[in-house]
């Protein structure tokens, strides 16, 4: 009989830099209670400061309804504060999870973390485009 590896309790998150992009790398479980609370906490400060962040989800073992929950606020907090926010690498579980309650078509979602880095990184500077139609906008 094989020993199962015993699923993380906690939420424990990692901040890398490269270049102007924060990666979150994120290990265990995106659940309810201080788990979401924690990831909402900590994105919302780091993007006021890099305005450019990967959420790495490679190492998330489970996400209930309140971690899919969290994941859709911060897409919808920072696509309406103009700050470029992608999700990476999620295992097959969590992968199925998000095609299954059609988060995918809503949320960044790149197979790997290279290919999410690389996304954010060509977003637009954020808050260029609202500089550029006030400026536009005084011409008239």
């Amino acid at each position: 009989m094989s020993a199962q590896k015993a699923p993380s309790r906690t939420l424990k998150l990692e901040l890398r830099l490269h270049g102007d992009v924060a990666i979150l790398r994120c290990r265990g479980r995106l659940v309810y209670r201080e788990e979401s609370a924690e990831l909402t906490t900590i994105v919302g400060d780091l993007l006021g400061l890099t305005r450019r962040l990967v959420v790495d989800l490679a190492g998330v073992e489970r996400v209930d309804s309140a971690g899919l929950g969290e994941l859709v606020m911060l897409h919808m907090w920072a696509d309406g504060m103009g700050y470029a926010v992608a999700f990476a690498s999620p295992n097959t579980r969590v992968r199925e999870l998000l095609d299954l309650t059609n988060l995918t078509s809503m949320l960044d979602v790149y197979e790997t973390l290279e290919e999410a880095v690389h996304a954010v990184a060509e977003e637009p500077a954020p808050g260029l485009q609202m500089q550029v139609s006030h400026r536009q906008a005084s011409h008239f």
